[in-house]
């Protein structure tokens, strides 16, 4: 936002020059980002947070500048001065408000025999210097009233108002606009609009029809200034895809009670710029008066709460001059004989007793005690708040789930992974792509209703993501067009979809997915020694799990949808829930991303895994005895696990079996076909004793027995 030196000097005595100016708004919490010099003026540009709408002009500007300099802003009502008046304007217009609960306030008033001409030079001048274009007299006259005092209005060519009449509703079915950029625009019935006695001439909030614009025709000039639901205007604005200056401001927050100010006075520059003549009042749509929060301050909470030591006097003076009233709803505190401020019937409330104060109609941002806090703090200056914590006899911890989490991202980047932040937007073309986490999938094996988008900020980006790996993918894509092949990733996040029809927002669970491709890089080697697989995303996913303390995931073979049939696995917890697929990705999905080398990928339910027991973590001290180690070889069918070999040897109980875990697996030479030899080692151990040869014989003898029946059964 464009701000005007010269402009805030006329509403406000200055006295720091423009850079010192700039600093000290800085530093009140209004970002000047840059100052730059324009003829005999200089422009600031301010960004503003989006809970301070009150700052969007000039005036709201002026009101900060004058706490800065101790002084005041001009008042508002002291900018309109009326040349003439004639009649009054429900004389010559109608309007009714048949939705006030986006549409609280209304006003309207005419000014007769304008003369449409280019603007005065001055008003040119000073519209160019903030950036914005002159059109005429009448449009610059609007303009200039919105950047000086922060209402939006827009102005009507009465003759072309069916039957004189303003009309404001919600869009009827089918109904349609050419706004005033010339785009015939489908409103939906959500909508507010303002219409005549037939149709819409405005999109409330936004944009003006061009059927009722001024032109060099215009004679009879009917000017709208109101107050709408921030929501209301904010939701039209996104569904139409029009940000205008009025939207800006009116999605935000505006100042309810500035509605026939601010229309007074751009009334009185139509009347002294285009010679117009307007009507003694205005149509004043109010039914149910807006009431400002009356906020309960303790000055000594200040203190308690930014370690400032403010004098009282200092704190209502700066409440005072940012609009801030007291509870009886006086605009200022009158002063003592010794010029210290003073309530002008009663002292304030001593120490310890709360001060109540209403909050001003146009800070939308101000609610609460802290509120004002903050107000006096900003103003004293935030660099003067000491860097120190405040005491405190608690003592904070993680919770459980981001413990998990934090486990999860450790374990993960050890093992080489690198975390991926994508957009929660995903095209339409990869709906049928790839199969959803089993929480999104209806007892009947249905996927759930994907989630599309209305009005998307990406192009062609229409559906919120079911699942993860489409934007995943989409980074190894980019990986590898800038020539890097050896990729491990991982993301943690939100995924979508619709819930049954009338509910109103969708159906989300948190996701865990793993994508790697490439090659294996041990440090200090040159070059990769083999070729990522399976197996190292299934490590790697096992361990985060461990991480996370929980119970083993189990693998069964399964078919899914975007892996490659006969290397893609069901992921499911210790109690045999499903939680995810894992495998290497099918060539068809393969070809659509142009990958030319294997890609593993993996996609887990995390609210799943967040909500499992975890295993609780026993200590024992290291063993004082030495374990006697065994193996075995068992030839078994393809088809048997390695998780059901483990099985049949736990299944045995052995108390002094510690443990049992693969050495290898051959396939070939002396091997008949159709059979591998799977080698496992076994582990003895007692912790009170040294075991004996002929005890580690009878208890070996008991697990190759069961080895050998479950290697039959296969």
């Amino acid at each position: 936002m464009n701000i005007s030196y010269n402009w805030l000097r006329e509403l406000t005595p200055v006295t720091l020059a423009p850079h010192a100016l700039a600093e000290r708004l800085t530093m009140v919490g209004l970002a000047v980002e840059a100052v730059h010099e324009a003829d005999d003026d200089f422009i600031f540009d301010i960004d503003l947070t989006s809970n301070r709408p009150d700052c969007l002009s000039h005036f709201g500007v002026a009101r900060e500048v004058a706490v800065i300099e101790g002084g005041c802003a001009q008042a508002a009502e002291s900018l309109v001065v009326l040349l003439n008046t004639q009649g009054r304007t429900e004389q010559l217009a109608a309007v009714e408000i048949r939705d006030v609960d986006l549409c609280p306030r209304y006003a309207a008033r005419v000014v007769r025999n304008v003369k449409i001409a280019p603007s005065p030079a001055w008003l040119i001048k000073r519209l160019e210097a903030i950036g914005q274009r002159a059109i005429n007299n009448v449009a610059d006259i609007t303009n200039y009233v919105l950047h000086e005092l922060g209402q939006p209005l827009h102005a009507f060519d009465l003759d072309k108002l069916i039957e004189h009449r303003i009309v404001v509703r919600r869009a009827q079915r089918n109904e349609k606009i050419i706004t005033l950029d010339g785009v015939e625009r489908e409103l939906e019935t959500e909508m507010l609009v303002i219409a005549d006695a037939q149709r819409p001439v405005a999109v409330a909030g936004v944009m003006g029809g061009a059927d009722s614009e001024i032109s060099t025709g215009t004679h009879d000039v009917l000017i709208e200034s109101a107050y709408f639901l921030p929501a209301s205007v904010r939701r039209t604005a996104r569904l139409l895809g029009l940000h205008t200056e009025a939207s800006h401001r009116f999605e935000r927050g505006a100042d309810y009670d500035a509605v026939l100010r601010a229309q007074a006075r751009c009334v009185a520059l139509i009347c002294e710029i285009a010679s117009g003549t307007a009507t003694a009042d205005a149509i004043d749509i109010y039914p149910k008066e807006i009431k400002p929060p009356v906020i309960r301050f303790r000055p000594e909470r200040v203190a308690a709460l930014t370690g400032l030591h403010v004098e009282r006097n200092e704190m209502l003076r700066i409440l005072t001059a940012l609009g801030v009233r007291d509870g009886k709803g006086r605009t200022a505190f009158a002063k003592n004989e010794r010029g210290s401020l003073i309530d002008d019937e009663a002292r304030p409330a001593e120490t310890g007793q709360a001060l109540s104060f209403i909050a001003p109609s146009w800070r939308v941002d101000l609610e609460r005690e802290e509120d004002l806090v903050e107000e006096v703090a900003r103003h004293v200056g935030y660099d003067k708040i000491a860097a120190e914590l405040p005491p405190s006899n608690m003592v904070g911890e993680y919770q459980s789930s981001e413990v998990k989490r934090r486990a999860l991202r450790q374990a993960l980047t050890a093992y080489g992974y690198d975390e991926a932040i994508n957009f929660s937007f995903i095209d339409a073309a990869h709906d049928e792509r790839f199969e959803l986490v089993p929480e999104f999938v209806d007892a009947t094996g249905d996927p759930a209703r994907l989630v599309s988008l209305r009005n998307s900020i990406i192009e062609n980006a229409t559906r919120m993501r079911p699942s993860l790996l489409p934007g995943l993918l989409q980074a190894v894509r980019r990986n590898f067009n800038h020539g890097t092949r050896d990729v491990r990733l991982f993301e943690t996040g939100r995924i979508f979809a619709a819930r049954a029809e009338g509910a109103s927002l969708p159906f989300e669970r948190e996701a865990l997915a793993l994508v790697a491709t490439g090659m294996q890089v041990e440090e200090n080697r040159r070059g990769g020694t083999r070729e990522l697989d399976f197996y190292d995303l299934k490590g790697a996913l096992e361990a985060a799990i461990d991480a996370m303390n929980l119970h083993p995931l189990r693998f069964t073979s399964a078919h899914v949808r975007h892996l490659r049939e006969g290397q893609a696995a069901r992921v499911m917890l210790d109690d045999g829930t499903a939680v995810g697929t894992i495998g290497k990705l099918d060539e068809a999905v393969a070809a659509l991303y142009k990958f030319r080398q294997r890609v593993y990928v993996a996609e887990v339910d995390l609210t799943a895994l967040l909500m499992s027991e975890q295993i609780s973590a026993r200590y024992q001290p290291l063993p004082r005895y030495p374990s006697i180690i065994r193996d075995v070889t068992v030839l078994v069918a393809p088809r048997v696990t390695l998780a059901e070999l483990l099985k049949a040897v736990r299944a045995q109980k052995i108390d002094y079996c510690r443990d049992a875990k693969l050495v290898g697996v051959y396939e070939g030479e002396n091997i008949p076909e159709g059979k591998r030899a799977v080698t496992l080692r076994i582990e003895y151990r007692a912790d009170e004793r040294t075991l004996r040869d002929e005890e580690v014989d009878e208890m070996h003898r008991q697990v190759v027995a069961a080895l050998e029946n479950t290697s039959k059964a296969g």
